[in-house]
């Protein structure tokens, strides 16, 4: 792997690099979208290449370790094979997906215990199957297993908690240098730093992350209901230690206001089912603002989803008829909202990076989040 810094702001932290991958470059600041199951819920990777301009995506260990299963993907050759996708894909270790199975299950020094959320059957996540499973899988980044503390949590737990997140990695990063992808491309391995909201873990951790050397680093444990500005307290204090020859990856982040925020102090990586999600729910983010398309007032404007967006479905189809569908329950309403959303979150990210490239981030950040986070 490579990971080259083109630029970085005069005004701010942000930064613009480059990160090539056993499946290509992707171009920094970047958002991934949320592909948990091998599939962006209602996009075709057709869609995600050429329309919403894609570089990369996101799967789940946990929920791809259950279904289909790992000799369904080793038989078809890995991920990428398995759902015709020939471009860089990350998976989550699966640690997020226990985190939110807290009444199934129970975590022990081993790794976790955990009941599946589809038949009730036991299952155990260690930091070393887990790199197993990402081997075969075949991702070209793969995320270290590690425990996401729930917000609010006292300083004890967390304090536990980041010491049994640093015991797994350890072992993770030891089975990661024992092994190798079982398709011949490279596979990267970034660990993940935790410590809630205390300032002491979060410089802790991010130490103990940096002196590991590894390929990338990623942030975890944020946006799980603390409020904004002690998430970006967090991500500053974090990101004064950690390599800046390194892309640093903020997991499950967020609103388009908050992926410009993480970008000025100098994230590079972001993944959220935001888009989707609220798509789905009848959200449009836009150039101009938030928009609920089923509100009544767009029931007769017949204007552009978004007159100056790239992407054919902000042209092809008008507000009013995109209303129309969500109200009747048509299908077609939720893959509309689906692409227009990940379009504009990708757009977002492209242009943070120009205006890093042209050092006009910081004044474009402060014409674009007040009309961004607008609700029209």
């Amino acid at each position: 792997m490579q990971f080259q810094l083109i630029h970085k702001s005069a005004q701010s932290k942000a930064r613009a690099g480059l990160l090539e991958t056993g499946h290509g470059k992707i171009a920094t600041p970047i958002f991934m979208p949320v592909g948990t199951a091998g599939s962006v819920k209602g996009i075709h990777q057709h869609e995600l290449k050429e329309d919403i301009k894609a570089q990369i995506i996101l799967g789940n260990t946990y929920h791809l370790y259950l279904r289909p299963g790992l000799d369904v993907l080793r038989n078809a050759g890995g991920l990428h094979r398995f759902m015709n996708w020939q471009l860089p894909i990350l998976t989550d270790s699966g640690g997020y997906q226990v985190f939110s199975l807290s009444d199934n299950r129970k975590l022990t020094k081993e790794g976790a215990i955990f009941k599946s959320h589809i038949d009730g059957s036991s299952h155990v996540f260690t930091p070393e199957n887990v790199v197993d499973f990402q081997r075969i899988i075949g991702a070209d980044i793969m995320m270290a297993f590690d425990e996401c503390p729930p917000y609010p949590c006292d300083e004890a737990y967390a304090s536990k908690s980041l010491l049994l997140t640093h015991e797994w990695l350890k072992r993770g990063v030891d089975r990661y240098k024992k092994t190798a992808c079982e398709y011949g491309h490279s596979q990267l391995y970034f660990p993940i730093i935790q410590g809630s909201v205390y300032k002491n873990l979060r410089i802790q951790s991010a130490e103990f992350v940096a002196e590991l050397n590894l390929e990338g680093n990623a942030i975890g444990g944020l946006s799980v209901g603390e409020p904004a500005p002690l998430m970006y307290e967090m991500i500053e204090i974090v990101n004064q230690i950690l390599p800046e020859n390194k892309p640093r990856y903020l997991m499950g982040v967020g609103t388009p206001e908050n992926i410009i925020e993480a970008i000025d102090r100098g994230i590079d990586m972001f993944d959220c089912v935001m888009p989707t999600r609220n798509g789905r729910n009848g959200m449009l983010f836009t150039r101009e603002g938030i928009i609920n398309i089923r509100n009544e007032k767009w029931k007769s404007d017949f204007s552009p989803l978004d007159a100056t967006s790239e992407c054919f479905v902000d042209t092809y189809y008008n507000k009013a008829y995109l209303r129309h569908l969500f109200i009747n329950g048509e299908m077609l309403a939720s893959q509309i909202a689906s692409i227009h959303n990940l379009h504009f979150y990708l757009w977002l990210v492209n242009e943070a990076r120009e205006q890093i490239l042209k050092d006009n981030f910081h004044n474009w950040k402060n014409i674009i989040i007040p009309k961004i986070k607008n609700r029209i």
